[in-house]
This record gives C-alpha cells, structure tokens and sequence, in this order.
C-alpha cells in the first residue's frame, strides 16, 4: 500500500464524484483541490495548465498527471492493490474489468452524448460504438448478469458505471430499466458512497455560498 498523497482535482456535482467516492473506497490519503464550475474555473488558469482539457477527475502523483476518468480509475485502484478493487494481472477477470473500463468513454459516453443532442450517428463502420441499441443492449446484457459488472465481485469499475448511471437515469439520458435502476441503488447504498455524496453535498453548498 502506498503512503504517498494523491492530488485530486475535483467539483462537485460534476464526472469526479465517482473518483471522490473511489478515493472514499480506497481509504486513499489525497490533497483535495476543488473547481467552482459556476465560475468556470475548470476553463481558466491555473488549471488549463493542470489539464487543457479542463475537465474533472485529475489526478497528479509522484509528479504526474492523470486524466480520463478510466484512467483515473485504473491508476487508483492498482495504486491501492491491496485493497483489492482491482483484479491482479494475473486474475481471469483483469480483462473484463478493462473491458468496461475502456467500454464507459469509447462506447458508453460518445453514444449517450450524440443520443441527448440528437445527433444521427455516423454509420456502423466508422462509429465508434457501432449504434445506440447495440452499445445499449451489450451494458444491459452485463448488468443482468449482476450484481455487479462483474458478477458477484464490486470493483472499481462499478464506483464508475454506479455514478454515471445514477446521474444518466436522473436527467432521462438513459432509460431507467429497472435492472440500472437496481444496480445504481446497489452502488450507492456503500457506505463510501454515501461519504463522498454527503461531503459532495456539503461543498456545494460551501461553494454556493
């Protein structure tokens, strides 16, 4: 187990709270730098030098700088092997724990977006997640095979799907079947969970303030 102190770049109500909930998870020692997206200081210096991209999660440790929220993921959960969210290398479910951690931004994220601005996909073969129904039907198709998204076993990349899913039922990007509806009160029934929603709560209304 590391000792040394992650960084984090984080708003609330925003993509990090999964990682805050993570970092919760993890037990991690972390050095919380927090962004008022109402003053868009996600979009402005210093942190454009932080990330260019100017999105949250972020992450810096040993002087390097982690970004994507899978990426974060996969960085914290290896960092804190120990506490076993992470399948080792050698672990028969290390690729589909990958799987769908590479599945949320590649597939997941670019179809749910296009589906909300109702943007027609390009067509099957340069689309990166082929089309709606089908990137939707293969998340359901693993859900259903529960209770997690590996199975019987919660690993990290349930605190990412738990989150993103919550907030997607939530503002009707996705429809609420009732196996998402069951799997995000399952993520969000740990106790980690409802740590870093309560202190999320709390610094919004600092943040309001």
């Amino acid at each position: 187990m590391t000792t040394q102190r992650v960084t984090f770049y984080h708003a609330p109500n925003s993509r990090s709270a999964g990682a805050r909930a993570l970092l919760e998870e993890l037990g991690a020692a972390y050095d919380l730098h927090v962004l008022s997206f109402k003053k868009n200081e996600q979009r402005s210096e210093p942190y454009t030098s932080v990330n260019p991209m100017g999105k949250v999660p972020a992450i810096a440790h040993r002087g390097e700088l982690v970004t994507e929220q899978p990426a974060v993921f996969l960085y914290l959960a290896d960092l804190y092997a120990d506490k076993g969210l992470a399948p080792a290398l050698d672990d028969p479910l290390r690729g589909p724990y990958l799987r769908w951690m590479v599945f949320y931004g590649s597939c997941f994220e670019p179809a749910a977006v296009d589906r909300a601005m109702k943007r027609e996909a390009v067509p099957p073969s340069t689309c990166p997640y082929s089309d709606w129904d089908t990137m939707f039907n293969t998340l359901v198709a693993q859900l259903e095979r529960g209770p997690y998204m590996l199975g019987d076993r919660f690993t990290a990349v349930d605190l990412l799907w738990g989150t993103a899913l919550k907030w997607m039922t939530m503002f009707k990007l996705v429809p609420d079947l009732p196996v998402i509806v069951a799997y995000v009160e399952r993520v969000a029934a740990r106790p980690a969970m409802q740590r870093a929603a309560a202190l999320d709560e709390a610094l919004a209304a600092e943040l309001a303030a």
